[in-house]
């Protein structure tokens, strides 16, 4: 296949809330009370998780044939550590996770050998797990500037 390029935006609304696009999908993002939002969803750092878990999920289900594996079910549980501190601009630390963890579970027939060795391909196959654990370049290509309408 050839390289593909993917595309959504974020717009801004009242506070933190932002309705985020892709295609013909909507997500609302928002942070929660105690970080100065309205709590309308997911705040940015959760849906990095629940991406990380969703793209795992995704992978497993289209090579799981290719190994094997049946997949009765199969879902992710993550959790990640961050510093709020360092979003909230209180101290240097990161203002992202330092650590992430997460546990897969599967319910199959398949052995434990067969199962390792498929939940490795999996996780060496995850687009959102190779972005997030190696080096990606995330750079600004330019600020457009509009001034107000005015009413």
């Amino acid at each position: 296949m050839p390289k593909a390029t993917f595309q959504a935006s974020a717009h801004l609304q009242e506070g933190t809330k932002v309705i985020a696009k892709s295609r013909n999908f909507e997500l609302t993002i928002d942070e929660p009370e105690s970080l100065g939002g309205t709590d309308t969803g997911m705040n940015p750092v959760e849906v990095l998780l629940a991406a990380l878990g969703a793209c795992q999920s995704i992978v497993a289900r289209v090579y799981a044939k290719k190994f094997d594996v049946q997949l009765e079910e199969f879902w992710v549980e993550l959790e990640g550590d961050l510093d709020t501190d360092g979003f909230m601009n209180v101290s240097d630390v990161r203002p992202g996770y330092s650590d992430i963890r997460y546990n897969i579970h599967i319910v199959t027939d398949a052995s434990r050998e067969k199962v390792d060795e498929f939940i490795k391909f999996v996780e060496s196959k995850c687009p959102v797990g190779d972005t997030i654990g190696d080096h990606v370049n995330v750079k600004l290509n330019n600020v457009i500037l509009t001034p107000p309408v005015n009413k």
